[in-house]
């Protein structure tokens, strides 16, 4: 006998298909992968207040300009070249490319690019990069769909709670297990932008959610001896989110209880339960956590940003300094400090942009900790010898106290001792960029120029500074990136 089925039409005009059996198995979901789900199928366009797109706007620039800067880095080109080679044709663009492939490969590409170079947003509170999970996935199968710009920044604005929401749940714990949440986290993140932009009923949304679990991956030993992989995990991540909606589709299941099950991901990966208020997190009416995002002034680890913010002011007195003492919290020295291999003897781009001692040499060398100094130092343009003896007069102090009095946050407390015996102390809770010490949008704009005009020209950088800015809703996804293409 044939399963009886019915359908629904949501708020915002989508289809809820699904089958008699399908309503009883999401009705049987634990709370909090209902919750999630809910959250998936009921994020409607009328949602998005004028505030929330200024910061899905802010979004789409930073990733933009880092997905068009990073195409020329040498990882980047390696991964493009991967693609180019198997790709499978489709109406999905690579940035800064004419071609059309895939959105699964056009998605894996972009989201490559978009972490390539430690200078993409982020969201302190998952020590995660939503945006380029979101953002990549969303215009990829936006443009395969033949979606609108309202459609692609429903999407991507979904796909980044989503990943930001599971990731707070996750956090510190995700990252001081060594995990990389770029990874782990983007295959949830990718999986409900497809399901919402793909229309997918309940039933195969919930499978799609939960077969993502499968393809959540990704550890972070290349932050501390090095790897290239790093700048991929994303894309990794937002492939398999897209190939587990692939699985759904054809009728592939997964488990209901994929994030609280005895073996689900908080669980597997973390040990632990997820909160007892995890559910509530997923309301409509719980705070945005996009509005928690920053940006990034330097190009390294957010974790050496306050540090950076601190020494950068006494480059013109590091003759006379004698030594610098940095008190962090634990979770910076997990990330940049003691615990990586190298810190002090960094031999790879990955190691230099995850030293603390090395981002306070560069600081306080005058170097500068932005783009243009790290493509120096793979071009051999940097006196390393240099910048070793300096970043030996730093000592880092790990302080748990600092974990717990400002959780999630990468203070950093400097003590700076001269040689004629004084010493100075500065304290920095909020680095520039972060949500409580903002960049401001002038600054943002010039990050986006220096970034996206050498590669796209001045007046294709303005253009597409104006469309993202802008966000003309009836906008085709595919009319966005061809202001990419060369």
């Amino acid at each position: 006998m044939g399963r009886t089925r019915y359908r629904a039409s949501s708020p915002d005009g989508m289809t809820n298909s699904m089958t008699m059996d399908a309503a009883a198995e999401l009705a049987a979901c634990p709370p909090l992968e209902a919750a999630v789900l809910g959250f998936v199928r009921g994020f409607r366009a009328d949602m998005v207040t004028p505030e929330l797109r200024v910061a899905i706007s802010r979004v789409l620039r930073d990733q933009f300009s880092s997905q068009v800067g990073n195409s020329r880095l040498p990882w980047s080109r390696q991964a493009r070249a991967l693609i180019d080679a198997h790709h499978v044709a489709g109406r999905s663009r690579i940035v800064t490319s004419h071609a059309t492939v895939s959105a699964i490969d056009a998605a894996f590409v972009n989201a490559t690019y978009a972490h390539g170079f430690e200078y993409d947003e982020g969201h302190r509170p998952s020590n995660s990069h939503p945006g380029s999970c979101a953002v990549a996935t969303a215009v990829a199968v936006g443009e395969e769909v033949g979606a609108t710009l309202d459609e692609v920044v429903t999407a991507a604005l979904m796909g980044y709670e989503v990943y930001a929401r599971l990731g707070v749940l996750a956090a510190p714990d995700l990252i001081q297990r060594g995990f990389h949440p770029a990874g782990v986290l983007a295959s949830f993140g990718a999986a409900a932008v497809v399901a919402r932009l793909r229309r997918f009923d309940a039933e195969t949304t919930l499978h799609a959610m939960a077969i993502a679990l499968s393809h959540a991956s990704g550890a972070l030993e290349c932050s501390s001896s090095g790897g290239s992989v790093k700048r991929v995990h994303p894309g990794i991540g937002v492939r398999g989110g897209m190939m587990a909606a692939q699985l759904a589709q054809v009728g592939i299941t997964g488990p209901r209880a994929f994030l609280s099950g005895v073996r689900g991901f908080y669980k597997a990966f973390l040990q632990r339960s997820p909160a007892a208020d995890a559910a509530q997190r997923f309301g409509f009416d719980a705070p945005f956590e996009i509005f928690r995002g920053g940006y990034k002034r330097y190009c390294c680890c957010g974790a050496a940003h306050a540090s950076i913010d601190i020494l950068s002011a006494y480059a013109p007195q590091l003759a006379e300094l004698e030594a610098v003492t940095l008190r962090i919290p634990k979770l910076v020295n997990g990330m940049v400090g003691l615990a990586n291999a190298g810190v002090y003897t960094p031999g790879n781009i990955e190691q230099v942009q995850f030293s603390l001692p090395v981002q306070s040499a560069f600081a306080l060398l005058g170097i500068g900790n932005g783009y243009g100094a790290h493509l120096g130092y793979l071009e051999g343009a940097v006196d390393m010898a240099l910048v070793d003896t300096v970043a030996r007069k730093v000592q880092l102090v790990e302080d748990t106290g600092l974990d717990k009095q400002f959780p999630g946050k990468f203070v950093t407390e400097a003590t700076l001792r001269f040689k004629d015996g004084r010493t100075e102390s500065r304290f920095v809770e909020n680095s520039v960029g972060t949500p409580d010490n903002p960049m401001t949008d002038e600054v943002h704009d010039l990050k986006f120029m220096e970034l996206a005009a050498p590669v796209l020209g001045e007046l294709r950088a303005r253009q597409l500074l104006d469309v993202l800015t802008r966000l003309p809703g009836n906008l085709m996804a595919s009319e966005l990136t061809r202001l990419c293409a060369m």
